[in-house]
């Protein structure tokens, strides 16, 4: 099953161009990256999506296309892409990046480019979604003003007030199974239907859309007081301390037969002909290590206060995905990850022909130079647990600048920086 995700990057952003100068939002920055390069660095930490569509403003295709392609190699995407113009309205845009998904390609994420704090555990819950049977799935979050209904000739009258409790408001990315929305596409453009985003058009069609939970932070960038949130992280803070978060991380070594053996990653690099590991999720004890650091950062426990492995939710999960999570609380605490420090203890398999691989793809995840990152292995001499070779250990030491001001609401300060 091909899942592919549709990148709009085609709107005008007319809310919002006397506050940039006329330069379209999705082509505005965040941490040094286009808004629209942050959702496809998301959908590559999702082993799902297969590949991306990304949809142009017509006049800046050949520009957006020569970005991505110099985006792509720094940031080793490593996902086949496409890019297409986009058409005059939302809709139009959607029906072009359609044309351009391939035969295989079985379920589709649309998604807004100015949304680009979606985080991979939302994309998932979309996906479960689909996995359980439905064939539209949008994220949605409870409406908490009081909502009144207008005339349309008169907007300054008030017709009723609308029961809030049955209202929430969508977001994108949504899912969809492709036929379908190719039909209700195809019928839109026969019979003139308008609509806002992809799933009016699948209730038109008689489709049930089902709703998952969306995220507060997933913002879509729309008014001047909005780009408030591409600040650089920190950047207004006046004061920074220097901390380090310590993780440490064991897996044992798993029989074939055993429950939850899992094929050995480390940072996310898979060891061929190395040892199976036991694990709820993926097994991957370099970047659990690295999670518990990241998490003592914030004071915030470690991996299984976030992800319990008695959560079926996280069984066999993708242990990139844990890293992203983590790193969204970081960035949203105003800390500045400044090196990473990463130990292997095994004394098997042999990790040097993959060092520079696992260092590489622990900087791509952290959004971090590899200049940044040190990943170094060794042995207990046939000592202890390693040393009989029943299992694998992983220590991780990041150093950060974090603000002296209290963190974002919902994160606890660390003693001493209130």
């Amino acid at each position: 099953m091909s899942i592919w995700c549709i990148l709009l990057a085609a709107g005008s952003g007319t809310r919002l161009q006397a506050a940039t100068a006329g330069r379209p939002k999705q082509f505005l920055e965040l941490d040094g990256r286009p808004l629209y390069w942050h959702s496809a660095l998301t959908m590559r930490g999702l082993p799902e999506v297969a590949g991306l569509v990304f949809v142009a403003p017509p006049e800046h295709l050949p520009a957006m296309e020569e970005e991505i392609r110099r985006l792509w190699v720094q940031d080793a995407l490593n996902l086949p892409w496409h890019i297409v113009p986009g058409g005059a309205r939302r809709q139009d845009s959607v029906r072009h990046g359609l044309v351009a998904l391939p035969d295989d390609c079985t379920r589709v994420l649309v998604h807004d480019s100015a949304r680009p704090f979606a985080s991979a555990t939302l994309i998932r819950r979309l996906l479960e979604g689909m996995d359980h049977g439905a064939a539209a799935v949008i994220p949605a979050i409870a409406v908490t003003d009081t909502i009144k209904e207008t005339r349309p000739d008169a907007q300054d009258v008030v017709l009723q007030t609308l029961d809030r409790t049955r209202l929430r408001a969508v977001q994108t990315p949504q899912a969809f199974a492709l036929p379908l929305l190719r039909s209700a596409h195809a019928r839109a453009q026969a019979e003139g239907w308008e609509a806002t985003d992809d799933a009016s058009l699948m209730e038109r069609l008689g489709e049930a859309v089902a709703l998952v939970p969306g995220e507060e932070r997933n913002v879509k960038i729309t008014t001047p007081r909005d780009l408030e949130l591409l600040a650089p992280r920190g950047a207004s803070l006046l004061h920074l301390l220097p901390v380090a978060g310590w993780g440490y991380d064991v897996h044992r070594y798993a029989a074939p037969h055993e429950p939850k053996a899992r094929p050995m990653k480390l940072g996310g690099v898979p060891i061929p002909k190395a040892p199976l590991v036991q694990a709820h999720s993926d097994g991957d004890v370099l970047l659990h290590a690295l999670v518990d650091a990241l998490a003592a950062l914030l004071c915030a426990g470690d991996i299984g206060t976030r992800f319990p492995d008695s959560d079926p939710a996280f069984e066999n999960m993708p242990s990139a995905i844990f890293v992203h999570e983590l790193l969204q609380d970081v960035w949203g605490a105003g800390v500045i990850l400044t090196h990473v420090d990463l130990t292997i203890i095994a004394q098997v398999p042999r990790v040097g022909p993959y060092r520079e691989a696992i260092c590489k793809h622990v900087a791509q995840l952290l959004k971090m130079e590899p200049g940044q990152v040190n990943v170094k292995a060794t042995t207990e001499e046939g000592l202890g647990f390693t040393g009989e070779k029943k299992g694998i250990k992983a220590v991780a030491l990041v150093s950060a600048l974090r603000p002296a001001t209290p963190p974002a609401p919902g994160l606890a300060p660390c003693p001493g920086l209130e």
